[in-house]
């Protein structure tokens, strides 16, 4: 084994490895290592930019090599721990090149005596090996395995400037918007493929979790109004690069940069799908945007994912002064959109308001640019606030033609098949949403939540476990569990789920009397104690200004204790509202035993929804 060691670390020619001594390995690209390797081989010496130039970016790679140089030692200096003002290993000589300070030691094994014949054989070898080289190079991208699913990890930022990471992000989720209308490619999302940034992971674990066949690694430098995007196609299972190029422009036409990258990418992955030279790949609209408002867009949609009330708040604030800035920038009004419609729909801002900017928002974004999917997704989560079923299904199925690999899409057309009773497509829907966006719990327990209504519980039970706690929809999980094993006889089980929600929604009090009573009177009395308690709580609160909670809370707790005139005076409250969860009233089995009474089928009908979604196998509730 030929081994360099340097410090705390050493480097394996052989398996081209860099690793701690004591065997754990230190993830670090083909390229960073090819430098790593010629700075140690000549440690104390100067390596000239264009040495490095010439011995690692060769012409006819394809590669911008000022920017592919400075990434390359970013991430090397990031994998040793390193620094440039106060450097242990990496000097930076300014405009000249590179210099490994600290000692290195080689271990190299002594060489066996081989037969005379033995060497002859290894030159023969040697120069057939050096003949095929050019063959080899010509062959590649032949031999290379088809692709037909991608990730795009997060670019990363190099600016040195924690306060850039929203523009890093925002770049990152750009391309896999624009990379997801290709035909025929799948694209993961970017909520998933988020989980590795700075990751340790190397390529081929990464690939495994999120089943896919290569993926995009890549940088983002930013200075002023200029940005700078390298970025790079790596076959998953070898961790060998494709393809890489570098991309720069003014701010202004950063949609067309992020067009021209999704291009080239889309370009070389149907090299791969295909032994026939591609078609073209149509550009998308890419009109120049100010670069303020894009900047602007970025950190709203950056604050929109953190899903919390203050997060949306703050994106509203964003996205406005966006759109004041540049009015026809159709994505910054469909962000306007989503955020109006989530502090609604979770009971911030009063649903009449919240539904009403939404929808402007997003008709608005529409007519700017009718192929934009994220905005078609908007406007059907206003309309079926509406309950205008049709309308809403044609524009989640416009928003997935436009780009197939828009996981909300799919999620969201899931829950509009749901609403009336259409769980075999529905499923089908929830399971595409989450092939594209595997590591997502939103969209595991959606899927879960489907299997549930259809009646499917041995499957529901299977996804709801795998989802980690705290999640978003933690407390509404459990109770379906805690549903699933009352309907199996587990009630020890079912009452320790009802505990667990409890606790998780922060009402201790409540869930300490609800074991007692569980432990003195049995099952249905606790059961009975928890509810009672919750909706207490429910309605103290719904006295209150926003944020309030659901009226279809509030009428689910009554449903389930019997008391019907209270539950539908809370129904009739909901559909004056438009509460967006009063969608799943004819398929959600809290109101199971409600399904007798005229009233539950007038309320149907004045919704437009069918009175019998509820499947016959689903089983009666105890209450």
């Amino acid at each position: 084994m030929d081994v360099l060691r340097f410090s705390d670390f050493e480097v394996d020619l052989r398996a081209g490895e860099l690793r701690r001594r004591g065997g754990s390995r230190i993830k670090l690209q083909q390229q960073p290592f090819r430098v790593l390797v010629l700075l140690l081989q000549r440690a104390g010496d100067v390596v000239t930019r264009e040495e490095l130039r010439q011995a690692i970016w060769p012409a006819g790679t394809f590669v911008e090599f000022n920017l592919g140089l400075d990434t390359a030692i970013y991430r090397l200096r990031t994998a040793l721990g390193d620094s440039a003002e106060t450097p242990q290993f990496l000097e930076t000589l300014p405009r000249r090149g590179y210099r490994f300070i600290a000692p290195v030691d080689r271990v190299v094994p002594a060489p066996p005596q081989r037969p005379r014949i033995a060497r002859q054989l290894l030159y023969a070898f040697g120069a057939l090996a050096v003949l095929t080289v050019g063959y080899g190079l010509l062959a590649r991208r032949a031999a290379t395995p088809g692709i037909h699913s991608i990730a795009v990890l997060p670019l990363e930022n190099l600016s040195g400037d924690s306060a850039q990471e929203y523009f890093a992000e925002g770049m990152t989720e750009a391309l896999v918007t624009r990379l997801g209308k290709t035909g025929g490619l799948r694209v993961i999302s970017h909520t998933s493929a988020r989980h590795y940034k700075g990751t340790r992971e190397t390529l081929p674990e990464i690939a495994r979790r999120l089943h896919v066949d290569a993926v995009i690694e890549g940088a983002v430098l930013r200075v002023g109004n200029r940005v700078r995007v390298t970025a790079q196609l790596i076959e998953a299972s070898t961790d060998r690069h494709l393809w890489a190029e570098t991309y720069e422009s003014d701010l202004r036409d950063v949609l067309g940069l992020q067009d021209a990258i999704a291009r080239a990418i889309t370009n070389e992955v149907q090299i791969r799908l295909s032994s026939s030279q591609p078609s073209p790949v149509a550009s998308t609209r890419a009109r120049p945007v100010d670069p303020d408002a894009y900047d602007l867009y970025l950190r709203g949609r950056a604050e929109w994912n953190e899903w919390t009330e203050q997060g949306s708040r703050r994106g509203i604030e964003y996205f406005q002064r966006a759109v004041q800035k540049d009015p026809g920038y159709a994505p910054a009004w469909a962000g306007l959109s989503d955020t109006y419609d989530h502090l609604g729909r979770f009971g911030f801002l009063p649903p009449g308001v919240a539904r009403s900017k939404a929808k402007a928002a997003a008709l608005r974004a529409i007519q700017l640019d009718e192929t934009l999917s994220e905005a078609h997704v908007s406007l059907a989560m206003v309309l079926l606030q509406e309950w205008s079923w049709s309308a809403g299904e044609s524009e989640l199925q416009r928003a997935i033609a436009l780009n197939p690999n828009n996981s909300e899409a799919h999620q969201r057309y899931g829950y509009a098949l749901s609403y009336r009773g259409q769980f075999d497509a529905a499923i089908g829907a929830m399971q595409r949403a989450l092939e594209l966006d595997p590591l997502s719990p939103n969209k595991q327990n959606s899927l879960a939540a489907t299997f549930y209504r259809a009646g499917r519980y041995d499957e529901a039970l299977q996804y709801f476990r795998e989802v980690p706690d705290p999640d978003f929809n933690s407390v509404s999980r459990h109770r379906r569990i805690a549903a699933i094993y009352e309907r199996k006889g587990r009630l020890g089980e079912a009452m320790a789920e009802w505990l667990v929600a409890l606790r998780l929604s922060g009402k201790q009090e409540v869930a300490a009397s609800v074991e007692r009573d569980y432990r003195s009177s049995g099952y249905a009395a606790a059961k009975r104690t928890y509810l009672w308690g919750d909706l207490r709580e429910a309605l103290r609160r719904a006295q209150n200004d926003y944020p309030r909670p659901l009226s279809w809370d509030i009428a689910g707790d009554y449903a389930l204790l019997g008391e019907r005139d209270s539950a539908f005076a809370w129904l009739e409250r909901a559909f004056r509202e438009r509460d967006g969860a009063l969608a799943f009233f004819t398929v959600d089995d809290h109101f199971y035993a409600l399904r007798s009474d005229p009233r539950f089928r007038d309320l149907a009908r004045r919704m437009g929804l069918p009175d019998s979604g509820v499947q016959d196998s689903v089983s009666r509730r105890t209450h």
